[in-house]
């Protein structure tokens, strides 16, 4: 098991201190990293909490999952590690490389009108 651990449905008002301090009630905690929003400076809502042991980290884990924290049941699980970005801004669009779009091509598509189509919506029996 992963020394480090995801924890969500945290309160706006948790701190790192709060986070570290529960945790060090199981074991010893190496380090803390509460997500906050960059404007308001508050909680996101979830963090990362990194054990000193993977055994620590699995005694958290089972220990804390669902543990209370201000009114607000957590969600401790194994931290996955990140990945990188998929979307149109990674995909696609590699320099010195063109496409030739044939003009029309887009109209040469047979088009398919339903039954409930724009022209049929005036009409009701």
């Amino acid at each position: 098991m992963n020394s480090k651990l995801y924890v969500g449905n945290l309160p706006p008002n948790v701190s790192e201190a709060d986070l570290r301090l529960l945790f060090s009630r199981v074991g010893a905690v190496t380090e803390v990293h509460l997500v906050l929003d960059p404007t308001t400076r508050q909680s996101r809502g979830h963090a990362f909490v990194t054990m000193a042991t993977p055994e620590f980290a699995a005694a958290a884990l089972s220990g804390l999952h669902g543990c209370n924290l201000g009114g607000r049941y957590l969600t401790v699980t194994e931290a996955r590690p990140p990945q990188e970005p998929k979307g149109m801004m990674s995909e696609g669009f590699a320099s010195g490389t063109s496409t030739k779009l044939s003009p029309g091509s887009g109209r040469d598509k047979a088009r398919r009108r339903s039954p409930w189509s724009s022209h049929h919506r005036g009409r009701r029996r």
